[in-house]
């Protein structure tokens, strides 16, 4: 055994509160004015040029959502800047709500005076002369102010000849207007006003629930700014404080956190107690105990105790400020299933397209060419607008980001979160993953007539001065028992052997086996025997030892998590094979393995070549998971197909992770492979519904079963449009009824719960 080692409110308060008060209230109403001009320049750049610009690199049919991404030198530590970012969102969907409420009520009037619906719904209303202009004047203002913006988005996709969403949306609605007008001057059967302006009040619609989504997935980095204080409380050589922007921290600085407070930095405590709410940092709900020498994290909220923090990072070195990072290339990734719905509305475009021409063709051929003809062809061009196919996957991504953050888990690559589902193995690392990464008291054995707690009173007596592991580890088995240790005197340390001190009269040691050697004690058959099962299972044996006489022997392990049975469980039921990679013997890793029923384990081996285990299960085929805590990890992280991180909040900024899960508990793993898998199915799911549409709807609207006396006319299309989008909204809600609960451990602590979406 390693030898043991020595160890041995003020009364401004009221005015800052209202100080603060009073900047708040100037803060909102500054805020307020600052969000109302930046939606009308977010409208303008999105309609004017702005949205006919499209950067270099930048996907056309991206402009309209994530226009907002583009600009680079985003000041994290300042509000305005996030107050700009929030707006570009905000605008947008207040840009399109505002249109929405406007065109639907316009819209009123044509659907009163459309013959159609009145014929269906059997209502009249009172004509007039003029009567007759009300659908086409109402419809051309619902165009011109509901529909031209969709015209001026398609614009950089037209230019980039990739049409997407924009064009087809424009083509569906531009067909529509042009057709119904020209039915003014020459009168046809059916006119398709009430089919176009409710076809852009649901194009309207959907892009409003859309804008809103990403601005909620987005608006986390707003939140996150919010939570960092704009002023901290310094204090000065003479022990005054000052109010100091928090810009002006330095590393060094000491600062007073008041209750109720938000931590202005990351830091140390140097002064207090307090129970710190660390909830929105680390996910962790129940509010954490602080006291001198622990660490705190800048924006989380201070309790009910005053503290006294030294400043350790400012700025761009917080934890907080590299969270906001990794949230902001989460929401500037795409995953692969948002690509192939993109390309999905490429493709229909020049199907539609193909589908009319079709159309036009066996129509003129089976009767001629007249207005019938010119009403098929519209009807398809204007039915194949599948504005569910836009909502497919922006639902589900914004309630995933909103799960998955809920519970603790940052995605820096939404690939990754979509890969999850597909993994063969998962490699845990062992030390401080899967176990606890310190020793703890495992077993333990006493000579007849020494009951088990007052040996592990006296060695927890002699240990009480010492801060070695394993004297920690004797302590806190103590404590478990509740146990109180007598006192001790007279301690010294024993150079590579152990400890000795006084207690209650006694000389008594604690040691391993070179303390027995230098005393010359003889262990008993039975404290023979439990060292040596010990030694088998991979356990340090440390021995009590009272007036030269050996008393009991401790057994010492790297004690496993209790939420590590439970993973392994669930990952097994998940049919995901469970590695361990540890620099531990051979023997010791086996121990563990055998204990959590693990697959495989890779032991002693050196930080260098974690990676190269990471490729051997590569190479045999199978997807990898790497789960380390992304310092020595990070060759292997990198490796691995998905890279998770883990460890506690002031580790999040892991440049190496695919994936980062605040909170230090490998429950996180499986959560995530089930929210991943939740996830795909339901962008799968909303992807056959809103093509599903087309693939019905098109066919009929060029008349496949017209010979059979079934013909889809431009109100039902529209109709089939609606409901298509209405049950791809409510598919993708159900996203938040996911069960991401992991199974409890009998006799164990319970799991943590799952945290719904907002």
């Amino acid at each position: 055994m390693e030898d043991h080692t020595d160890a041995n409110e003020n009364p401004s308060g009221e005015k800052n509160q209202q100080d603060n008060r009073s900047h708040q209230h100037g803060h909102g109403e500054h805020d307020e004015a600052v969000a109302e001009s930046d939606e009308q320049r977010v409208e303008k750049e999105l309609l004017g040029e702005g949205a006919q610009s499209t950067a270099e690199g930048e996907k056309p049919h991206e402009q309209h959502e994530h226009a907002e991404h583009g600009g680079d030198g985003h000041d994290h530590g300042s509000h305005e800047g996030h107050n700009g970012h929030g707006g570009m969102h905000e605008g947008h969907e207040q840009m399109f709500r505002r249109r929405f409420f406007v065109s639907t009520l316009l819209s009123i009037p044509v659907l009163l005076y459309s013959e159609t619906l009145q014929a269906w719904l059997g209502f009249s209303v009172p004509a007039f002369p003029g009567s007759e202009w009300i659908n086409p004047v109402f419809a051309v203002i619902v165009f011109a102010y509901g529909g031209v913006p969709f015209l001026q988005m398609a614009v950089p996709e037209l230019k980039d000849r990739a049409p997407g969403m924009m064009t087809l949306i424009s083509m569906a609605i531009t067909v529509a207007f042009v057709y119904s007008l020209a039915t003014v001057i020459f009168p046809t059967q059916s006119a398709f006003f009430w089919e176009l302006v409710t076809l852009i009040d649901i194009m309207l619609l959907g892009h409003w629930i859309e804008m809103r989504s990403v601005r909620r997935a987005s608006s986390a980095v707003d939140e996150l700014a919010k939570l960092m204080p704009d002023t901290a409380e310094r204090i000065t050589d003479d022990g005054e404080t000052e109010e100091v922007p928090v810009s002006e921290l330095s590393e060094g600085d000491l600062v007073l956190v008041r209750p109720g407070a938000s931590v202005p930095a990351d830091g140390i405590v140097e002064e207090g107690d307090s129970d710190v709410n660390e909830s929105m940092i680390t996910g962790e709900s129940k509010p954490v105990s602080k006291e001198p020498a622990d660490e705190v994290i800048g924006g989380t909220i201070n309790g009910d105790g005053s503290l006294r923090v030294r400043v350790g990072a400012t700025g761009e070195e917080t934890t907080l400020a590299g969270i906001m990072r990794l949230v902001e290339e989460a929401q500037q990734s795409k995953s692969k299933t948002q690509v192939l719905a993109d390309r999905a509305a490429g493709w229909l475009f020049y199907v539609a397209l193909g589908a009319a021409v079709v159309t036009a063709i066996a129509w003129t051929l089976a009767v001629s060419f007249n207005a019938t003809v010119i009403e098929r062809v519209v009807t398809v061009l204007v039915i194949a607008c599948p504005h569910a196919l836009g909502l497919a996957i922006p639902l589900v991504v914004a309630i995933n980001t909103s799960l998955a953050a809920r519970n603790g888990m940052l995605v820096r690559d939404r690939i990754a979160m979509e890969e999850s589902r597909n993994l063969d193995a998962i490699i845990f690392d062992k030390t401080g993953t899967l176990t606890e990464g310190e020793h703890g008291v495992v077993d333990m054995a006493t000579v007849d007539g020494v009951a088990e707690d007052d040996a592990l009173e006296m060695a927890a007596a002699v240990e009480s001065d010492s801060e070695h592991m394993i004297a920690r580890a004797i302590r806190e088995a103590a404590d478990e028992r509740d146990l109180r240790a007598p006192d001790a005197s007279d301690f010294e340390a024993i150079k590579g052997r152990g400890v000795r001190a006084n207690v209650d009269g006694n000389e008594v040691y604690v040691g391993g086996p070179n303390l027995l050697t230098q005393l010359d004690s003889e262990i008993p058959a039975h404290l023979q025997r439990f060292a040596d099962e010990a030694g088998e299972n991979a356990q340090t044996v440390v021995y009590l030892v009272r007036d030269g006489e050996l008393i009991a022997a401790f057994a010492m392990a790297d004690v496993i998590r209790e939420e590590s049975y439970a993973v392994v469980d669930a990952l097994h039921d998940l049919d995901i094979e469970v590695a361990m990679l540890t620099g531990d013997s051979q023997d010791v890793a086996n121990a563990v393995a055998d204990e959590l029923g693990i697959d495989t384990v890779f032991a002693e081996v050196l930080p260098e070549d974690k990676d190269k285990k990471v490729q051997e299960l590569q190479d045999q085929g199978k997807l990898v998971g790497m789960v380390g805590d992304g310092v020595n990890d990070a060759p292997a992280l990198t490796r691995a197909d998905v890279g998770i991180a883990i460890g506690s909040g002031t580790d999040v900024a892991v440049q190496s992770a695919d994936v980062i899960l605040v909170q230090n508990n490998p429950m996180d793993v499986v959560r995530l492979v089930k929210l991943s898998k939740a996830s795909y199915r339901k962008m799968q799911e909303n992807i056959v519904w809103a093509a599903g549409y087309n693939v019905f709807a098109i066919p009929l609207a060029a008349g496949v079963l017209s010979p059979i006396g079934i013909l889809l006319s431009p109100a039902v299309g529209a109709l089939l449009m609606s409901l298509s989008t209405v049950i791809v909204a409510i598919n993708a809600q159900l996203l938040r009824r996911v069960d991401l609960s992991i199974p409890e451990i009998p006799g164990g602590k319970p799991a943590t719960d799952a945290q719904p979406a907002d």
